[in-house]
Formats: structure tokens, C-alpha cells, sequence
């Protein structure tokens, strides 16, 4: 203890001691030893005392000492030291404890502080990182729906045209239609005409063969009249004469007869297969009637259905401009979230920054972030060269307002593997002891 004292107490001290021997020595001579108990007794007793005194004020020194000390280190930012609380008087012990709870408290907030900031930082180069990969991912999302959307209106454009075509073809096969009723109603008018020469042939067939057979009996009688002209003589020639030319035109008409009947015969036969091929024509037009019927109504279900099918393609084309709207706001919207990100990102380089001022215990510094693995790029889908030149211009599309700020987090969740982030370096310093005050 007589080494920590001041120089100027070490003298005060040793000019008592001197005295007090003195004080001893003189009253041992003039006096005797009972009043000599007491006088020693006395200056005991005030040894104590100023030894009492002596102990409390360099306490107090060392107090002040430590209490200044442990402040400035504060001040310079430096709490890797422990304030020193090894001292016998419990008030003094427990004011320098209090000093050093605070500095735990403060190095342990700080500790927690720096974490919290490079798990920020790791978290927002973790969102800058997903982000950047669905910005990429929605582009070419965008680009293959704009494509998608280009092919779809000209499969609409080609559905509409067959749609026209398919009401054209109904008209046409609806007139179609008519005219071989037409000629239906043409052709069975030809049949019972046919059926009626048919008739009429026969009739004239049937005539001719009585014509035949007067002019066959008219043979015979002039025949009987010429035998009997002959057996009248001279008397009878002349009607056999007129019997002659009866005969003789009987005969005649006989031949006409029969060349007629053999006509009229072959003109049945004629009409007879005319009326057959035109039966059969009846009916086979009456088919072809009937598979043009058929066909008309499946051409006009099949306009109906491409009516339907070109509904249901506008239906798709329209979809997919939303959706091609809808994706170019969720860019807008990712690249929004990739600008907080990289504010995030500065705000904790900035409280890294702040909190390197301080000088932290090992364990309490806090470890600088993980690199995050390589994201691979995704290859970009090769648009079809025609859908390319066809695509419409991509609309102009207003970034929506900026969201208002969250609450601030209550615990931060260190990320797996975040993406290695830029370390914030603090400025220079000299001297360990070179520290500027928070």
C-alpha cells in the first residue's frame, strides 16, 4: 500500500512515524512507563486512524483512477477492457459493477447491432439475388406470352377467316341444296313424262296391230272377190280388176303395218330404257339430294363450332394480354423490390460502418457474410422468327406507387447461404487509441 501512495503523503507519513518516535523516546525519559501505556496507547489509536484515512483516500483515488479510465476508453470507442471492480469498500465496488454492467450491456447491444446488420445485409444481397433471377425469369415470361399472344392472334385471324369461309360455304351449299331440289322435282317430272310416252307407245302399238289386221282380213276378202270375178268371166273382170288394187293396197298396207309396228316396237323398247335410266336417275339424284342435305347440315354445324372456336381463341387472346399486362407490372413491381433491396443493403453497410467505431470483444464482432452460390442465368426461350416480327409493341405500363415502409423487424434470421456482400472497411487509423466518440 506505501507504494501506491503519493509522493506527498509518503512524506507526510514519514514525518509522523518520526515524530511519534520522538514523542516516544522523549516521554520514556521524562516520565514513567504507566503514563508512557497511555500516551502509546493514544498514538495508536491515531495511527489507526490516519492509516484508516490514508486507506479510504488512495480507495478513492483508485476509484476515481479507474472510473476515469474506464470512461475514456468508452469515450474512444474501445470496450474490449473490463472495468475493475476488485476493491474492499462494497459502495466504491458497487459503482464501478454498475460501470461494467453498462459497458456488457453496451458491447453486448452493439455485438447484437453489428449481427443484425450483416444479417441484413446478407438478407438483402440474398432478395437483390432472387430478385435479379425473377427479374430475368419474368422478362422471358414476358417475352414468351407476348409471343404466345402473337401466335394466338393469328390463330384468331386464321379462325375468323375459316369462320367466314365456313358461312360461305353454308350459303353455298344452302343454295346448292335448293338447286338439286330443283332438279329433283325436274328430274321426276321427266320420269312421269317418260312413263306417259311410254304409255302413248303403247297404245300406238296396239293400233298398228289393228291397222295389221284389217289390212290382212282386206287381203283375204279381195282375194275371195277375185275368185269370184273369175267365176263370173266376162262379166266379173273389171271387179276383179277393183279386187286387184284392193288386194294390192291391202298388201301395201300390210307392209306399212308391219314396218310401223316394227318401229313403234323399237321406240317402246327405247322409251322403255329411257324410262328406266331416268328412274334411276330419280334416285340417284334423290341420294345425291340427300348426302348434300347431310353435308349442308354438317357445314353449318361446322360453322357454328368455328363461330365457337373463334369466340373461345378471342377469349384466349384477350387472357393473355392480361396476362402480358399483369407480367410487365410484376417487373415494374420486382424491380421496386430489388431497389429496397440495395437501400437495405447501404442502410446496413452504413450501421456496419457505424458500429466498426467501436472495438468489440472476439466474440462479439461479428462474422462477415457467407458467399451466396452462383445462380445460373436461365437460358433464354428462342422466339419463333414470325411471332418476333409480328409481336406487338409491349404497352406502356405506370409503376405502381411505392409501398409506404413495414414495421421494423423483431428478430432477423440469419439466411442459409446469402450472397457474399461487400464488407463496409472502416477509415484509417493511426493508433489503436485513435478512436472517434459514437
Amino acid at each position: 500500500m506505501f507504494n501506491q501512495l503519493t509522493l506527498k503523503q509518503r512524506v507526510v507519513l514519514q514525518l509522523l512515524l518520526n515524530v511519534t518516535l520522538q514523542v516516544v523516546v522523549v516521554t520514556g525519559v521524562l516520565m514513567d512507563w504507566s503514563k508512557m501505556t497511555l500516551i502509546l496507547s493514544s498514538l495508536g489509536v491515531g495511527l489507526f486512524m490516519l492509516w484508516l484515512y490514508l486507506d479510504s483516500a488512495l480507495a478513492s483515488r483508485q476509484f476515481v483512477e479507474e472510473l476515469i479510465s474506464g470512461a475514456e476508453r468508452m469515450g474512444q470507442g474501445d470496450l474490449t477492457k473490463d472495468v475493475s471492480t476488485s476493491f474492499g469498500n462494497p459502495t466504491l465496488r458497487e459503482g464501478l459493477g454498475t460501470m461494467q454492467a453498462l459497458q456488457t450491456r453496451i458491447r453486448s447491444m452493439l455485438g447484437a447491432l453489428n449481427e443484425g446488420a450483416w444479417q441484413v445485409s446478407n438478407a438483402s444481397s440474398e432478395i437483390a439475388a432472387g430478385n435479379q433471377d425473377l427479374s430475368r425469369r419474368t422478362e422471358q415470361g414476358s417475352s414468351e406470352l407476348q409471343s404466345a399472344s402473337s401466335a394466338m392472334k393469328e390463330m384468331t385471324d386464321a379462325a375468323a377467316q375459316s369462320s367466314e369461309a365456313m358461312q360461305k360455304a353454308t350459303s353455298l351449299s344452302q343454295g346448292t341444296s335448293a338447286l338439286v331440289h330443283t332438279s329433283g322435282a325436274v328430274v321426276n317430272q321427266a320420269v312421269a313424262a317418260m312413263g306417259e310416252i311410254n304409255n302413248s307407245s303403247r297404245k300406238i302399238a296396239d293400233i298398228i296391230s289393228v291397222i295389221d289386221g284389217i289390212a290382212f282380213q282386206t287381203n283375204i276378202l279381195a282375194l275371195n272377190a277375185a275368185v269370184e270375178a273369175a267365176r263370173a268371166g266376162e262379166q266379173g273382170r273389171g271387179f276383179a280388176v277393183v279386187a286387184s288394187e284392193v288386194r294390192s293396197l291391202a298388201g301395201r298396207s300390210a307392209e306399212a303395218a308391219k314396218e310401223i309396228k316394227s318401229l313403234i316396237t323399237a321406240s317402246v323398247e327405247q322409251v322403255e330404257k329411257g324410262a328406266g335410266l331416268v328412274n334411276d336417275a330419280g334416285e340417284k339424284m334423290g341420294e345425291v339430294v340427300k348426302a348434300i342435305e347431310e353435308v349442308s347440315s354438317l357445314i353449318v354445324e361446322a360453322s357454328g363450332k368455328s363461330q365457337q372456336q373463334t369466340r373461345g381463341l378471342h377469349e384466349i387472346s384477350t387472357t393473355l394480354e392480361h396476362l402480358d399486362v399483369a407480367m410487365q407490372q410484376n417487373a415494374a413491381l420486382v424491380e421496386q423490390e430489388t431497389a429496397a433491396a440495395e437501400s437495405l443493403k447501404h442502410q446496413a453497410a452504413k450501421l456496419h460502418a457505424l458500429v466498426g467505431e467501436f472495438k468489440l470483444q472476439g466474440n462479439m464482432a461479428g462474422a462477415p457474410p457467407q458467399a451466396a452460390p452462383h445462380r445460373a442465368k436461365p437460358a433464354p426461350a428462342a422466339r419463333p422468327a414470325a411471332a418476333a416480327n409480328r409481336a406487338p409493341a409491349p404497352k406502356a405500363i405506370a409503376k405502381p406507387a411505392a409501398k409506404p415502409a413495414g414495421k421494423p423487424l423483431q428478430k432477423l434470421a440469419a439466411p442459409a447461404k446469402p450472397q457474399a456482400a461487400v464488407a463496409p472497411k472502416p477509415a484509417a487509423r493511426g493508433a489503436d487509441d485513435d478512436w472517434e466518440t459514437f
